[in-house]
Protein backbone atom coordinates (compact mmCIF):
# COMPACT_ATOMS: atom_id res chain seq x y z
CA UNK A 1 0.00 0.00 0.00
CA UNK A 2 1.23 3.50 -0.91
CA UNK A 3 2.15 6.14 1.79
CA UNK A 4 -0.29 8.84 1.65
CA UNK A 5 1.95 11.86 0.45
CA UNK A 6 1.08 15.27 2.23
CA UNK A 7 2.74 18.43 0.83
CA UNK A 8 3.09 21.66 3.61
CA UNK A 9 3.15 24.90 1.49
CA UNK A 10 4.87 27.06 0.49
CA UNK A 11 6.49 24.27 -2.35
CA UNK A 12 9.97 23.94 -3.00
CA UNK A 13 11.83 22.67 -5.95
CA UNK A 14 12.38 19.71 -3.97
CA UNK A 15 8.98 19.13 -3.04
CA UNK A 16 8.00 19.55 -6.08
CA UNK A 17 10.91 17.39 -8.29
CA UNK A 18 10.11 14.51 -5.77
CA UNK A 19 6.09 14.59 -7.73
CA UNK A 20 5.04 12.40 -10.88
CA UNK A 21 2.37 12.62 -13.25
CA UNK A 22 -0.50 10.65 -11.39
CA UNK A 23 0.84 10.97 -7.93
CA UNK A 24 -2.24 11.58 -5.31
CA UNK A 25 -1.42 14.11 -3.38
CA UNK A 26 -3.36 16.09 -0.14
CA UNK A 27 -1.90 19.88 0.13
CA UNK A 28 -2.06 21.74 3.85
CA UNK A 29 -1.44 25.50 4.32
CA UNK A 30 -1.94 28.16 3.10
CA UNK A 31 -2.60 28.42 -0.96
CA UNK A 32 -4.55 31.31 -2.39
CA UNK A 33 -7.39 31.07 -5.00
CA UNK A 34 -7.69 33.23 -8.12
CA UNK A 35 -9.77 33.34 -11.44
CA UNK A 36 -9.69 35.05 -14.95
CA UNK A 37 -10.09 38.65 -13.96
CA UNK A 38 -7.72 38.14 -10.82
CA UNK A 39 -5.27 36.60 -12.97
CA UNK A 40 -5.64 39.27 -15.25
CA UNK A 41 -5.21 41.98 -13.01
CA UNK A 42 -2.14 40.32 -11.76
CA UNK A 43 -0.51 40.06 -15.06
CA UNK A 44 -1.13 44.00 -15.84
CA UNK A 45 0.27 44.63 -12.30
CA UNK A 46 3.79 42.47 -13.01
CA UNK A 47 3.63 44.07 -16.69
CA UNK A 48 3.60 47.60 -14.62
CA UNK A 49 5.95 46.67 -12.04
CA UNK A 50 3.82 47.29 -9.25
CA UNK A 51 4.28 45.07 -6.21
CA UNK A 52 2.04 41.73 -6.00
CA UNK A 53 -0.56 41.53 -3.16
CA UNK A 54 0.78 38.30 -2.02
CA UNK A 55 4.71 37.27 -2.67
CA UNK A 56 4.33 34.43 -5.33
CA UNK A 57 7.35 32.54 -4.16
CA UNK A 58 6.66 28.74 -3.64
CA UNK A 59 3.09 29.23 -3.50
CA UNK A 60 -0.28 27.91 -5.21
CA UNK A 61 -3.02 29.32 -6.81
CA UNK A 62 -6.07 27.31 -7.03
CA UNK A 63 -8.33 28.21 -9.80
CA UNK A 64 -11.96 28.45 -7.97
CA UNK A 65 -14.23 31.07 -6.87
CA UNK A 66 -15.89 29.73 -3.78
CA UNK A 67 -19.49 30.36 -2.70
CA UNK A 68 -20.28 32.61 -0.23
CA UNK A 69 -19.78 30.56 3.90
CA UNK A 70 -22.70 29.34 5.37
CA UNK A 71 -23.19 30.55 8.72
CA UNK A 72 -20.39 29.03 11.02
CA UNK A 73 -18.00 27.48 8.20
CA UNK A 74 -15.02 29.36 6.22
CA UNK A 75 -15.95 29.28 2.99
CA UNK A 76 -18.49 27.56 0.45
CA UNK A 77 -18.45 25.38 -2.26
CA UNK A 78 -14.98 25.74 -3.60
CA UNK A 79 -14.41 23.57 -6.94
CA UNK A 80 -11.86 24.02 -9.61
CA UNK A 81 -12.40 26.19 -12.70
CA UNK A 82 -10.99 24.88 -16.09
CA UNK A 83 -7.29 26.24 -16.04
CA UNK A 84 -6.92 26.92 -20.06
CA UNK A 85 -8.46 30.08 -19.02
CA UNK A 86 -5.64 31.30 -17.77
CA UNK A 87 -3.00 29.85 -19.85
CA UNK A 88 -2.44 33.35 -21.35
CA UNK A 89 -1.48 34.39 -18.05
CA UNK A 90 -0.12 31.92 -16.57
CA UNK A 91 3.76 31.68 -17.83
CA UNK A 92 4.56 35.09 -16.21
CA UNK A 93 3.02 34.45 -13.06
CA UNK A 94 5.49 31.01 -13.28
CA UNK A 95 8.59 32.90 -14.43
CA UNK A 96 7.74 35.60 -10.87
CA UNK A 97 7.86 32.65 -8.54
CA UNK A 98 4.79 31.03 -8.81
CA UNK A 99 5.47 27.15 -8.02
CA UNK A 100 1.94 25.53 -7.86
CA UNK A 101 -1.76 25.67 -9.63
CA UNK A 102 -4.57 23.45 -9.20
CA UNK A 103 -7.67 23.82 -11.57
CA UNK A 104 -8.93 21.26 -13.84
CA UNK A 105 -8.30 20.45 -17.28
CA UNK A 106 -5.51 20.22 -19.53
CA UNK A 107 -2.69 23.29 -19.84
CA UNK A 108 -1.16 24.89 -23.38
CA UNK A 109 2.55 24.11 -24.21
CA UNK A 110 3.35 27.49 -22.73
CA UNK A 111 2.34 26.96 -19.73
CA UNK A 112 3.92 22.99 -19.96
CA UNK A 113 7.36 24.39 -20.40
CA UNK A 114 7.07 27.02 -17.92
CA UNK A 115 6.43 24.73 -15.22
CA UNK A 116 9.80 22.29 -16.79
CA UNK A 117 11.80 25.83 -16.95
CA UNK A 118 10.96 27.28 -13.32
CA UNK A 119 10.15 23.60 -11.49
CA UNK A 120 6.70 24.15 -11.23
CA UNK A 121 3.60 21.80 -11.02
CA UNK A 122 -0.20 21.61 -12.12
CA UNK A 123 -2.52 19.75 -10.18
CA UNK A 124 -6.31 18.43 -11.08
CA UNK A 125 -8.14 19.03 -8.29
CA UNK A 126 -11.58 16.80 -8.33
CA UNK A 127 -14.26 18.60 -10.28
CA UNK A 128 -18.05 18.13 -8.99
CA UNK A 129 -16.25 17.69 -5.42
CA UNK A 130 -16.74 21.03 -4.42
CA UNK A 131 -18.63 20.56 -1.13
CA UNK A 132 -15.66 18.04 0.01
CA UNK A 133 -13.26 20.42 -1.03
CA UNK A 134 -14.65 23.18 1.54
CA UNK A 135 -14.41 20.56 3.91
CA UNK A 136 -10.68 20.82 3.59
CA UNK A 137 -10.69 24.66 4.06
CA UNK A 138 -10.46 25.88 7.75
CA UNK A 139 -10.02 29.85 7.51
CA UNK A 140 -10.55 32.17 4.38
CA UNK A 141 -9.81 35.73 3.89
CA UNK A 142 -10.23 38.15 0.56
CA UNK A 143 -6.71 40.00 0.64
CA UNK A 144 -7.05 41.43 -2.94
CA UNK A 145 -9.68 42.53 -5.28
CA UNK A 146 -12.86 42.36 -2.94
CA UNK A 147 -14.94 44.34 -5.69
CA UNK A 148 -14.60 41.01 -7.94
CA UNK A 149 -16.71 39.42 -5.81
CA UNK A 150 -16.36 35.46 -5.78
CA UNK A 151 -13.09 35.66 -8.10
CA UNK A 152 -11.38 38.04 -5.38
CA UNK A 153 -7.69 36.39 -4.48
CA UNK A 154 -8.51 34.78 -1.20
CA UNK A 155 -5.94 33.24 0.94
CA UNK A 156 -6.78 29.78 2.09
CA UNK A 157 -5.41 27.66 4.73
CA UNK A 158 -6.24 24.22 4.09
CA UNK A 159 -5.91 20.69 5.57
CA UNK A 160 -5.24 17.72 3.47
CA UNK A 161 -6.58 18.94 0.12
CA UNK A 162 -7.21 16.25 -2.30
CA UNK A 163 -5.32 16.54 -6.04
CA UNK A 164 -3.66 14.57 -8.27
CA UNK A 165 -0.38 15.65 -9.97
CA UNK A 166 -1.56 16.18 -13.78
CA UNK A 167 1.68 17.81 -15.18
CA UNK A 168 4.46 17.16 -13.59
CA UNK A 169 8.27 19.33 -13.08
CA UNK A 170 9.49 17.48 -16.27
CA UNK A 171 6.33 18.29 -17.98
CA UNK A 172 4.17 14.64 -18.15
CA UNK A 173 0.98 14.89 -18.52
CA UNK A 174 -1.33 12.86 -16.68
CA UNK A 175 -4.21 13.79 -19.03
CA UNK A 176 -1.74 12.56 -22.12
CA UNK A 177 -0.89 9.20 -20.38
CA UNK A 178 -4.14 8.21 -19.72
CA UNK A 179 -5.04 8.96 -23.38
CA UNK A 180 -2.27 6.90 -24.68
CA UNK A 181 -2.91 3.87 -22.41
CA UNK A 182 -6.41 3.34 -23.05
CA UNK A 183 -6.09 4.63 -27.10
CA UNK A 184 -7.58 1.70 -29.37
CA UNK A 185 -4.68 0.57 -32.01
CA UNK A 186 -5.72 0.00 -35.61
Amino acid sequence: MEQKVILEAPFTNEKIKSLKAGDMVYISGTIYTGRDAAHKRLFKMIEAGEEMPFDFEGQAIYYAGPCPAKPGKPIGSVGPTTAGRMDAYSPLLIEHGLKVMIGKGSRSEEVVEALKKHTGVYFAAIGGAAALMARCVESAEVIAFEELGTEAIRKLKVNQLPVIVAIDSNGNDSYEIGRKRYEIKP
